[in-house]
């Protein structure tokens, strides 16, 4: 302390000013220090977050500062124009890249599949609406939570079935993922596995329960389907030509929801607030994460998006939901696994 004050006051004899930024600095350091403590204090609180001893909590709390710095970074840019969307931290804030990507994603590539397409999707079909939203339409359900489970395959397969049979009959139930977690053999799990693969299951099965009748644990349990609880069937699927966005946009608006495959990887997925999502270093090759699209449009200043729902919980994204980048090459890959089941 008595060097910071003997520097400070030897350099106001020359210039006063630069004596009162550093003690701003000093002062504002300290500050930070003490708002970190009580922000980590209160995330843990809200989160519910415990950790087994101290160290265990030193390593989770230095991940956390670290990806508090980078949000508050991307966001200073954000405020500059340099970015099209903002940050937030949320529960997965302990968490390096990484591990997200590990505990978070689970969609895992067939090597050898065959393609189905079977549905005409005419790229020259009359002018598409400027934006759809079958939330509005009441065709999605609430946002789930998958937790540290590798299912996003199974909740955007049940999403794109809820929205099925939302259409077809009108009501809009919850279906179950854990029954495909549980009894979909051609998957893994929890440790991953793909959507049309779901769908195949149902159709073979006869049907998925509810999710009232099959609740979701979180963990891959001894199969448990009962056709009492039967609340969809589902007849095949169909897939969009890999690569089209116009084509993702043609199959929203003639079929509905559409369960999407993306690249999850990124921090700024992980962290996403609000705002249209365009990372340039998001990869469209390498598609790890399954999601459902329920809908494009464009903002007022002319950027395109998809509205896509995720997995993560309400606590994550804009209530659960992202708008990502849509006619921008394709970002993330969302139009390379585009598939929806047929009832």
């Amino acid at each position: 302390m008595e060097r910071i004050s003997f520097l400070c006051h030897c350099s106001c004899r020359m210039l006063p000013c630069v004596c009162v930024l550093l003690l701003a600095a000093s002062t504002l350091g300290l500050q930070d220090e003490a708002t970190l403590d009580a922000q980590w204090e209160q995330w843990k609180l809200t989160h519910r977050k415990e950790y087994n001893g101290l160290v265990s909590e030193g390593i989770r709390r230095a991940i956390w500062v670290k990806n508090m710095r980078m949000i508050e970074a991307h966001n200073q840019e954000a405020a500059l124009g340099l970015h099209s969307y903002e940050l937030g931290m949320n529960h997965l804030g302990d968490m390096t890249s990484e591990e997200v990507v590990e505990k978070m994603t689970g969609l895992q590539v067939p090597l050898n599949r065959e393609r189905n397409f079977t549905m005409a999707m005419d790229d020259k079909l009359e002018r598409l609406p400027k934006s759809i939203d079958y939330r509005r339409k009441g065709m999605v359900t609430a946002v789930k939570n998958q937790g540290s489970c590798g299912s996003c395959w199974a909740f955007s397969a049940v999403g794109a079935l809820e929205g099925q049979l939302a259409k077809k009959t009108g009501q809009l139930v919850d279906l179950s993922p854990q029954n495909l977690v549980d009894c979909d053999t051609q998957s893994s799990g929890c440790k991953g596995g793909y959507k049309t693969k779901a769908f195949s299951y149902v159709q073979r099965n006869g049907g998925i329960d509810s999710e009232a009748a099959y609740p979701y644990v979180g963990k891959k349990q001894q199969c448990r389907y009962h056709r009492s609880g039967r609340a969809a069937q589902c007849k095949g699927f169909g897939e969009i030509p890999r690569g089209s966005e116009q084509l993702l946009a043609v199959a929203l608006y003639k079929v509905g929801p559409i369960s999407v495959g993306i690249n999850a990887s990124q921090s700024g997925f992980h962290f996403y607030k609000r705002g249209v999502y365009y990372d340039p270093g998001c990869s469209r090759a390498k598609n790890n994460h399954a999601v459902l699209a329920v809908g494009y449009g464009v903002t007022a200043s002319g950027q395109k998006y998809w509205i896509v729902k995720n997995s993560w919980s309400k606590s994550w994204g804009d209530k659960g939901y992202i708008l990502m980048a849509r006619d921008r090459g394709n970002l993330c890959g969302i139009a390379n696994l585009a598939s929806y089941p047929i009832m």
